[in-house]
């Protein structure tokens, strides 16, 4: 399981209504493996199925920062976030972003 949590640290809440794509690299290519939208507590729990296995390897999540940061009349600085990230066991992980108009950061959360 893959999660994240989108929390917009300027407003001091959590981010709602992000589109966040998650990928997979086989060698030199990308491949999607589900994409949809933080909930009203910045929390996206279904990029994948119900007990769909993690296999080893590089994963990217994609946030469309641009588009959050649009619909409060903002001009976004970072129009999307890529995090990389290597799986290397089939157990749940957890990728917060913090976010502000002018950076973000991002940890391994549980």
């Amino acid at each position: 399981m893959i999660t994240t949590h989108v929390l917009d640290t300027a407003r001091g809440r959590p981010a709602a209504d992000v589109p966040v794509v998650l990928e997979r690299s086989d060698e030199d290519e990308w491949w999607e493996l589900g994409r949809g939208r933080t909930d009203v507590d910045g929390r996206l729990r279904t990029l994948l199925p119900d007990g769909a296995p993690l296999k080893p390897g590089r994963y990217r999540l994609t946030f469309d920062t641009g588009s959050y940061f649009r619909d409060f009349g903002e001009a976004p600085f970072y129009p999307e976030v890529e995090v990389v990230f290597i799986v290397a066991a089939n157990e749940p992980h957890h990728v917060p972003l913090l976010l502000s108009p002018f950076g973000y950061s991002t940890y391994r959360g549980s």
